[in-house]
């Protein structure tokens, strides 16, 4: 038990350590002492300075550790629910509804209104946010529908991948037919990106999130029984098919939430569940979700710093960093864990 408070405590060390890097790296160097007299309000420093801590570093510092955190629980949830290492936030297609949703709103905007969405700044960007919730709960509740109508979750992972592989078909239809201007502006959301949260949207968006990752705290049980099977799990008391169905909507709304306003991020919730279970070396809920979640944002942060680092113009697609950085990571996790099952 002292282990696991150490290591809690350390990921949260940790995780205030990177903020504070968050706000001192980036294209544009400033003293950490200005940082910090611009935190305290001191009127005397560079406004230029203070609009990007203010409006640029920790907006995109602090929509990474929620981000982070909400996409590693949804692994978590769903390689629990479908007791499959490879699952992921965007097994079940829901990642490919909001791409799906987005696509729609993008990719048709200058056909049918004569008007690039790309062009019409904050409007189009609460667009692409709206259409991509509509899109991620369209296709969630068709999934949960089709959990009503099958017994095995084998079955349901093969109808959420197929659901995906047919989004990305009607997408690679829109991009065919869409303007250029629009394929691009298309092809940078879908790199995923925690920019372009700011001002009220990030507040909202920080809300949801510290409101609906509490509330998967109230899962632990149930998941904690899903790990026993099926059978054993309904001779205790279970409701399999009503439990099934809370944790995939509590996964599916994180994600839909996290690609509406971020985009798809790819990579921390398969990765993030399996550095925490090796980390805790425990399968129990209780400590995993935080712990999960605590681990979620550390990796977000570290991703962030690298996509900005100085030297770069602008910044890193988020995708490719997550790869780059959490692959490695989990390949020498799992090695570690190989060699120590052999060991014993």
């Amino acid at each position: 038990m002292k282990r696991t408070a150490l290591y809690i405590l350390l990921l949260a060390v940790s995780i205030v350590v990177l903020l504070v890097v968050n706000l001192l790296l980036g294209s544009v160097k400033i003293p950490a002492a200005d940082v910090c007299r611009i935190l305290l309000g001191d009127a005397t420093e560079s406004e230029i300075w203070r609009n990007i801590i203010f409006s640029s570093r920790l907006p995109q510092a602090l929509t990474a550790i929620v981000a982070g955190a909400g996409l590693a629980v949804s692994g978590l949830q769903m390689q629990t629910v479908f007791r499959n290492p490879l699952a992921g936030p965007s097994v079940l297609g829901i990642s490919n509804g909001s791409a799906l949703g987005v696509a729609f709103v993008v990719l048709l905007s200058g056909k049918l209104g004569g008007v690039a969405l790309s062009r019409l700044g904050y409007l189009g960007d609460a667009a692409m946010s709206v259409a991509a919730i509509i899109g991620a709960l369209a296709v969630m509740l068709l999934i949960l529908w089709v959990s009503q109508k099958v017994k095995g979750n084998v079955t349901l992972l093969i109808i959420g991948v197929m659901i995906g592989y047919l989004a990305n078909a009607i997408i690679g239809v829109l991009k065919f037919l869409a303007p250029e201007e629009d394929v691009k502006s298309f092809v940078v959301w879908g790199l995923g990106s925690f920019a372009r949260v700011s001002g009220d949207e990030m507040m909202l968006f920080i809300g949801l999130m510290c409101v609906l990752l509490p509330l998967t705290y109230l899962l632990v049980k149930p998941m904690n029984l899903l790990l026993l099977g099926d059978r054993y799990a309904a001779n205790l008391g279970l409701n399999i098919r009503r439990s099934r169905m809370l944790v995939i909507i509590s996964s599916g709304v994180l994600v839909a939430i996290v690609t509406a306003y971020c985009g798809p991020i790819m990579f921390i919730g398969l990765a993030v569940p399996h550095l925490a279970r090796a980390l805790f070396r425990t399968s129990d809920h209780r400590i995993l979700m935080p712990a999960t979640a605590l681990c979620g944002s550390v990796l977000a942060l570290v991703c962030n710093i690298i996509a900005r680092m100085p030297g770069f113009e602008g910044a890193l697609p988020v995708n490719s960093v997550t790869a780059l950085v959490g692959a490695p990571v989990i390949a020498m996790v799992l090695f570690h864990k190989r060699k120590d099952d052999i060991e014993e």
